[in-house]
Order: structure tokens, then sequence, then C-alpha cells
């Protein structure tokens, strides 16, 4: 069995020592989440103080980027940790999605369905495998 935990990140300069204090407590990994701080930055934070534990978004909110920036943070994490990273995402509300991101609400399920199969169309693009010639119809990917 593996444990992660979610993490409190009242103030993103706290991180390393956090993480790393996880770590040596053991748990097995652990998740930022989207809400006052970007997900993505403590866990860059937390990969120079740990180097057992995985790290992981639990959520970022895909609605809020595009699919070429998740998958570019997502890849230069997955570089960063030395593989141990782990790419969360969650469509949010539609009012927040509206009101606090600016963004159009609508068909969450096939638009996360589309957004995925994006990221991993991207990916599999920068490894040389070619890339997907459909377009997605609610995210505007390829």
């Amino acid at each position: 069995m593996k444990v992660w935990t979610t993490a409190p990140l009242e103030d993103p300069r706290e991180v390393p020592g956090l993480f790393q204090r996880l770590e040596e407590i053991g748990y097995d990994g652990a998740f930022t989440f989207e809400a006052k701080h970007d997900p993505f930055v403590p866990l860059a934070l937390a990969s120079t103080t740990t180097t057992t534990l995985g790290l992981g978004t639990a959520v970022a909110i895909a609605f809020a980027r595009t699919p070429m920036t998740l998958a570019n943070t997502a890849y230069d994490l997955q570089l960063v940790t030395k593989g141990r990273f782990v790419l969360g995402l969650g469509t949010q509300v539609r009012p927040h999605i509206e009101r606090r991101f600016g963004m159009q609400w609508s068909r969450p399920v096939e638009r996360m369905r589309e957004m995925v199969q994006a990221i991993r169309a991207i990916w599999s693009c920068w490894k040389g495998e070619g890339i997907s010639a459909s377009r997605g119809r609610s995210t505007g990917t390829r």
C-alpha cells in the first residue's frame, strides 16, 4: 500500500522543508492542489529537497489552461523530479471556470477527454511518434 497526503500550502516558501519532512516520516507521496496558489510551483520547489517522495497535483484545473501549457509543465516537472511527478487534472465547477478563470464552460466530460488526448498527443509527438490528425471539438486541439 502507498500512502500519499495533500500538503497544506499557505506559504510556498515553506514547501521545501514541509515536503522534506513528509519524505522523512515515511509518506510515499504528497499532492498540491489549486486554491490560493499555483499547484505546480510548489512541486518544483519540493523536488529540490526530496529524492523519493512522489509529487503530484490533486488537482490542477485543466480548463484554466491549454493542452500545450499542461504538457510543457508536466514534462518539465517529470524531468526535475526524475520521474516522480503525477499530473492530476480537474474540471472545477461552472462559476469558478467562468468567473475566476474567465473561461467558457461547456461539456466538461467531453472537454476533459479531449484535453487528456491532446496532452498525450503532444507528448507522443515529442517522443517522435507523430501527431494525431484529429481535431478536438471542445478544445480546438489536435
